[in-house]
C-alpha cells in the first residue's frame, strides 16, 4: 500500500511545533481498510488507539460494514475484572462491550472470520450466550469458545471450578459439528482441560488422534500435569516429545519451581541452555527465583550471563528477578546497580529493591529509596511497606517505623496484615519496648499469628525478661504443641537463667509430645556445585581435610583472644563439652570447606535454614560491641589469619558471607 504524506510544513512552522502530531494519510483509492489499519497501529493496540484508527478510517471515506470485521480484528482481549471508568480506554462501565457488539452489527456480516473475532475479544460468558445466535461457524468459533472459557477458569481459578461443565458441552458441541478433530480444537481442549485439573480427560483428547498434533498440543499436556502437581508425569512427556522449544523448558524449569524443586529447576535451565536454546524471559525469571531462593550466586550470575550473551532486553520483570536475585544472594551492592541501570522500573523492582536493602541491615538506605519512590508518583503496595519496617526493625529506626506503620493505614489505606505487624512487633522488641510490642498484638483487628508471640519470646530471651519469657512461652507451647522453636527458644531462656531443671523438663515436655528440633544445615556453592553441611557432619569426602583446617583456624582465633560464648548450649554439661558443640556447627564446617576449595579473595556465601548462634556470629564476624571500633576488629580478625567478612540475617533465611585473604567491611 502506498500512504501519501501532506507536503512538510514551512521550516519556521516546523521549528514552531512543540507538540508531536500523528501522522496523517491520503490513502490511493485501491487501498483497504486492512492494510492502512496495518499502519496506523502498533503491534498490540488498545481499545482506544483502535478507536481511534476507527475515526481516521471514517475520515478517509472507509468506515464502510466491509471495515468493521477488520477492526475486530485487531481489538484487544476485554477483561471482565477491569471495569472502565470515564476517561479510561473504551468509555465508561456501561459501554465495556458496547464497542464491539456496534462494530458486529455495523458490519451487517454473516461471516464466521467476525463471528470469530467476537468471541475472541469479549470476556466469558458472553461468547457462550452469542454462540448460538451465529448463522455461520468454522473450527475455529469453537477454538475461541473454549478459549474464553479456559481464561474465566485460569483467572477466577477453584471459584470459577463450576463453570467446567461448559467447557465439556463445547468439546460435544465440536464434535457434532464433525470440528473436533481439527488441530487447534484440540489444542483448545487440551488447554481447558488441563486449566480445569481433568488431567484425565486431557489426556484422553491427546491419545485420540495421534496424528492430530503439534509441539504446542505436547506444551499443553506439559503444562496441565504442572498445574496438577504431577512432576513425575510432566518430566515423562517432556523427555517423550519430539521436538521442544522454548516455552515447553520454561514449563518444566516453572514446574519444578512451583514444587519447590529448585536445584533441578536450575539443572533443566542449564540443560536447555547447553543444548542451544535461547531461553524465553518466563524461564530466565523463574531460575533467577529459584537462585535467589537457593542463594545460590553462581547459578544465579549464569542466568545473567545468558541474558547478556543472548542479547535480551532486561525488560521490568527480568529486571526486578536480577535485583531480587543479587540481593538474596547478598550481592546487595550489584542488585543496586542493576536497579539503577533499569531503564523502566515498576513497583516490584522497588519492591525488590527496598526489601533487598532491608534484609542486609541497610534500614536507612531502605527508607530512602522509599521516599524517592514515593516522590516519583508511585503507590506503595502492602510489599513495599513490609520492606521499610523490616529495614526499620534491622536499623533501630523506632520512631521512623512508627511513623511509616500510620502512614500506611491512614494515608495509603492499606490494612496491616500479619507481616506488618510482624516487622513492628520485632522493630519494638529488639528496642526493648516489649510491652509496647504485647499491647500492639493485643489491639489487632486480626486474630494474632503464634509467630508474633514467638518474637516476643525471642524478644524475652534477648533483654533477660525470665519470667515473662516463661509465660509467653507456655502459652506458645499450648497455642502450638509441635512448633519445635518455642521449645527450644523456652528452654534457652530457663538456660540463660542456669535453671536446668526446668530446661530438662520442657524437653522431656518437648520429647513426648513427638516434637524434635529442625536440624540446622548450611549450603555452600563451589564451582558450580552445591555442598550441604549438618551440624558435626562427618559424610563430606573431604571431610579429614575440613575438620583438620576447622582446628587451625579454632587455634589461631584462639591465640588472637577468641573465647567461646556457649550460651546457645541447652544442656547442663561440662563447659569442654558444650565448646566441643557449637564449635562443629554447620556454617563453621561450610567457611572450612571453603577456604579449601576457594582462591584467596573470593568470597564465601552460606545459606542457612536457622538462625546463626551468638557464639558463631561471634567466630565469623567478631562482635564490634565488645571492643572500640571497626578497626580493631579488623585488625582481630586479620592477626587471627581468618578474614571472614560478615554474616547478614535475612529472616529465617540467612546468608553469610566470609572473605578471606583480606578484610573488607564496607
Amino acid at each position: 500500500m502506498q500512504l501519501g504524506a501532506p507536503p512538510p510544513p514551512p521550516a519556521a512552522a516546523a521549528a514552531a511545533a512543540a507538540v508531536w502530531r500523528a501522522p496523517t494519510f491520503e490513502a490511493r483509492r485501491a487501498a483497504d481498510a486492512r492494510e492502512i489499519l496495518a499502519a496506523l497501529l502498533p503491534p498490540s493496540p488498545t481499545v482506544r488507539q483502535v478507536q481511534q484508527a476507527h475515526a481516521r478510517l471514517a475520515v478517509l471515506g472507509l468506515a464502510a460494514s466491509r471495515a468493521m470485521p477488520h477492526l475486530l480484528a485487531v481489538l484487544p482481549r476485554l477483561l471482565p475484572d477491569k471495569p472502565r471508568h470515564r476517561g479510561d480506554d473504551g468509555g465508561g462501565d456501561g459501554d465495556h462491550y458496547a464497542y464491539p457488539l456496534a462494530l458486529f452489527r455495523r458490519a451487517n456480516s454473516t461471516s464466521a472470520f467476525a463471528s470469530n473475532n467476537l468471541l475472541r475479544v469479549l470476556p466469558h460468558p458472553l461468547p457462550l450466550t452469542l454462540f448460538s445466535r451465529f448463522r455461520r461457524r468454522n473450527p475455529h468459533s469453537f477454538t475461541f469458545l473454549l478459549a474464553s472459557i479456559s481464561n474465566h477458569l485460569n483467572a477466577a481459578g477453584p471459584s470459577a471450578s463450576a463453570c467446567s461443565f461448559l467447557g465439556s458441552h463445547v468439546h460435544a458441541l465440536a464434535v457434532k459439528a464433525g470440528a473436533a478433530g481439527d488441530l487447534f480444537v484440540r489444542n483448545a481442549l487440551v488447554h481447558f482441560y488441563g486449566v480445569s485439573g481433568d488431567v484425565g480427560a486431557m489426556r484422553r483428547v491427546f491419545d485420540e488422534l495421534p496424528r492430530v498434533r503439534d509441539v504446542l498440543t505436547w506444551n499443553e499436556v506439559l503444562a496441565g500435569y504442572v498445574r496438577a502437581g504431577m512432576m513425575t508425569v510432566a518430566r515423562e512427556v517432556f523427555d517423550e516429545m519430539p521436538v521442544r522449544d522454548e516455552i515447553s523448558w520454561s514449563t518444566l524449569v516453572g514446574g519444578y519451581v512451583k514444587e519447590e524443586e529448585l536445584e533441578v529447576a536450575l539443572g533443566v535451565f542449564r540443560n536447555m541452555v547447553e543444548q542451544g536454546v535461547r531461553p524465553n524471559q518466563a524461564a530466565v525469571v523463574t531460575a533467577l527465583s529459584a537462585a535467589a531462593r537457593l542463594g545460590l550466586l553462581e547459578h544465579g550470575k549464569f542466568v545473567h550471563n545468558v541474558v547478556q550473551r543472548s542479547g535480551m532486553p532486561v525488560c521490568m520483570n527480568v529486571g526486578a528477578a536480577l535485583v531480587d536475585m543479587y540481593a538474596k544472594c547478598g550481592c546487595v551492592a550489584v542488585a543496586r546497580e542493576v536497579f539503577d541501570g533499569m531503564r523502566r522500573r515498576d513497583v516490584f523492582a522497588w519492591n525488590a529493591m527496598i526489601c533487598g536493602l532491608a534484609a542486609h541491615g541497610l534500614g536507612r538506605d531502605a527508607v530512602e529509596l522509599f521516599e524517592r519512590f514515593i516522590s516519583e508518583g508511585l503507590s506503595p503496595t502492602n510489599v513495599t511497606f513490609v520492606g521499610v519496617l523490616n529495614g526499620c526493625s534491622r536499623s533501630g529506626l523506632v520512631a521512623e517505623g512508627r511513623r511509616y506503620f500510620k502512614l500506611m493505614v491512614e494515608k495509603y489505606r492499606i490494612e496491616p496484615e500479619m507481616e506488618h505487624y510482624g516487622c513492628m512487633v520485632d522493630l519494638l522488641g529488639r528496642a526493648g519496648l516489649v510491652p509496647e510490642a504485647i499491647e500492639l498484638i493485643e489491639g489487632m483487628h486480626i486474630a494474632p499469628d503464634p509467630v508474633l508471640w514467638g518474637t516476643i519470646l525471642s524478644s524475652c530471651k534477648t533483654h533477660g525478661l525470665v519470667d515473662l519469657g516463661v509465660s509467653v512461652g507456655n502459652k506458645l507451647i499450648e497455642l502450638d504443641p509441635t512448633h519445635s522453636g518455642y521449645y527450644v527458644l523456652l528452654s534457652g531462656i530457663y538456660a540463660k537463667a542456669n535453671k536446668w531443671d526446668d530446661v530438662r523438663e520442657v524437653r522431656k515436655l518437648m520429647s513426648s509430645r513427638g516434637t524434635s528440633k529442625s536440624a540446622g544445615w548450611s549450603l555452600m556453592e563451589a564451582h558450580g556445585k552445591v555442598h550441604k553441611f549438618l551440624v558435626g557432619d562427618t559424610y563430606h569426602k573431604d571431610s579429614v581435610q575440613i575438620y583438620d583446617t576447622l582446628d587451625m583456624i579454632n587455634k589461631r582465633l584462639t591465640e588472637a583472644g577468641y573465647v567461646p560464648d556457649v550460651s546457645s548450649v541447652l544442656h547442663d554439661i561440662g563447659e569442654e563439652e558444650k565448646v566441643h558443640a557449637v564449635k562443629v556447627h554447620s556454617e563453621r564446617l561450610a567457611i572450612a570447606y571453603g577456604f579449601i576449595v576457594l582462591e584467596a579473595g573470593s568470597p564465601i556465601r552460606i545459606v542457612k535454614n536457622l538462625r546463626v548462634c551468638g557464639d558463631c556470629h561471634e567466630f565469623i564476624a567478631g562482635n564490634a560491641d565488645e571492643l572500640t571500633g571497626v578497626k580493631q576488629v579488623q585488625r582481630r580478625i586479620r592477626e587471627a589469619g581468618c578474614e571472614v567478612l560478615r554474616v547478614d540475617h535475612a529472616g529465617g533465611m540467612e546468608e553469610g558471607h566470609a572473605k578471606h585473604g583480606r578484610a573488607d567491611w564496607g
